[in-house]
């Protein structure tokens, strides 16, 4: 093994002396101790070049000595603990010894480390390594909260023994849990080095968790090795560019799509039309939801909303009245889009008798459904509706205000230049304000020229962001 030069120190000759031990090697676990006792004699125990050298030597020893260690700390009284398993169990897996594998994992059992993860997942890679995957299925299925290294070990025990369809179902399996972006990595890599990329399902649902990740690189990499595209595949890619911020990007892919000659189908069409609200160009979506049956729109509340949603920020609110009229299905994501596109259009004494609608059919509004009204009455200045609607959702809908709902309000009572109340409301908030909520209370206090307000707000803001250099500079126009 290469070793580093040895850096200089006060204490070099005592070091150098060490050194040559250490290199000479060990032939026991006592040897090495004894070294270890010779350093801490001659002061030099905070040496790191030193200590590194033994560490090294101490996980060499553990990995060729383990099973002795193990028998001398059994043989001493000691008993393992759950790190101590794992790495007993790692050898028994690397000699293939199934025998002392299982007498292992019966002494976990006895000793309570079954919940383990890291235990449990060396007991998957014993039974894994020796061919044995129905076991390591079953302690596998009993591990509560599985890690990265426990998938890998149960997928690369399939793969070992050439069982490509159950590895394929527990990359399924993997890729349907709550991942991380380390996860999604150390996923992308495996499935790029085993060339399963070729499985389109697999790949999809990598472009697609890619997508969610918000690596559209990667995810375009992932789609570009693919040896043939379905519709699944471009309609993940077209909505991870829309879901991503990337409408033009989005755009062109689908665009590229028609030139192939895929024909799209709606879920494909729903992102389209969320990147053509995005861009305002509402032509171009008409055009992409005439590639679909309009009944496909109709019978579907997702596909739905993308369309009352394109029309009603597009300023045609007319057409999107319509669509809501032929929904065959109306939920309150649908509900929703009406009464929002209504407000943003300026249709607010409409919206409020469609929300009554919704009271009426008995259909539960959410905190969506409120942002969207109070949105209305602060354009209207409807100061008493706000009250009432926002003091409704707790006493008529037991809903509990998030915080964007009370900074609505704070915005709501500042425009109509009731600073007090509002200030007064962010204090009696049950939620620490963030600096959206001042930023809410600082814009109308702004508007109504209430300097010794926007000086309490701005030392707020400054609190929270003491980064934003904006909030230092309208501090100092203050005096």
């Amino acid at each position: 093994m290469r070793m580093l030069s040895r850096p200089t120190s006060p204490s070099m000759s005592k070091g150098l002396g060490i050194e040559k031990l250490i290199l000479q090697g060990f032939n026991s676990f006592r040897h090495l101790k004894h070294v270890h006792a010779h350093m801490l004699r001659l002061g030099l125990c905070h040496d790191n070049y030193l200590l590194n050298m033994i560490l090294s030597m101490i996980r060499g020893l553990v990995s060729n000595d383990c099973f002795e260690l193990y028998s001398l700390m059994r043989s001493e009284g000691f008993l393992p603990k759950n790190f101590t398993f794992p790495f007993v169990l790692k050898a028994c897996a690397r000699l293939l010894d199934l025998q002392l594998g299982v007498k292992i994992h019966t002494l976990v059992v006895k000793a309570g480390f079954d919940y383990d993860v890291f235990v449990k997942t060396s007991l998957v890679c014993l039974y894994a390594e020796c061919g044995f995957l129905e076991d390591a299925h079953k302690v596998f299925g009993d591990i509560p909260e599985k890690n990265v290294v426990s998938w890998t070990a149960i997928i690369s025990g399939y793969i070992g023994v050439g069982k490509s369809r159950e590895a394929i179902d527990m990359f399924r399996r993997l890729l349907e849990t709550n991942l991380d972006m380390n996860c999604g990595e150390w996923i992308h890599k495996l499935i790029m080095e085993m060339g399963m990329v070729r499985n389109v399902f697999l790949a999809t649902s990598l472009v697609d968790m890619c997508a969610k990740c918000g690596n559209m690189e990667k995810a375009h990499g992932v789609f570009d090795g693919m040896p043939e595209n379905d519709i699944v595949t471009w309609g993940a890619m077209i909505q991870g560019y829309a879901l991503n911020g990337l409408p033009r990007e989005a755009m062109d892919l689908f665009l590229q799509m028609q030139r192939e000659n895929v024909k799209p189908d709606r879920y494909t069409v729903v992102g389209v039309l969320s990147t053509c609200t995005r861009l305002g160009t509402l032509e171009l979506g008409e055009w992409a939801s005439g590639l679909v049956d309009r009944n496909e729109f109709l019978c579907n509340p997702v596909a739905g909303t993308a369309l009352i949603d394109l029309y009603a920020k597009c300023g045609s609110m007319a057409r999107a009245w319509e669509v809501f009229k032929g929904m065959k299905e109306k939920d309150r994501v649908i509900w929703n889009a009406i009464i929002y596109g209504l407000v943003m259009n300026g249709y607010v004494k409409i919206s409020f008798v469609l929300f009554g609608q919704v009271e009426k059919i008995g259909s539960k509004p959410d905190g969506n459904t409120f942002i969207g009204l109070l949105c209305g009455c602060t354009h209207a200045s409807l100061v008493d509706e706000g009250r009432q609607y926002f003091n409704s959702m707790d006493r008529v809908f037991s809903l509990t205000p998030t915080i964007e709902l009370y900074g609505c309000m704070v915005d709501l009572l500042g425009r109509a230049g009731l600073l007090d109340e509002a200030h007064q409301m962010i204090r009696n908030m049950p939620m620490e304000a963030n600096a959206i909520v001042w930023g809410a209370l600082l814009g109308t206090c702004r508007i109504h020229r209430d300097t010794q307000l926007t000086e309490i707000v701005l030392k707020q803001l400054i609190e929270l962001e003491p980064w934003n250099s904006g909030n230092y500079v309208l501090l100092s126009n203050i005096y």
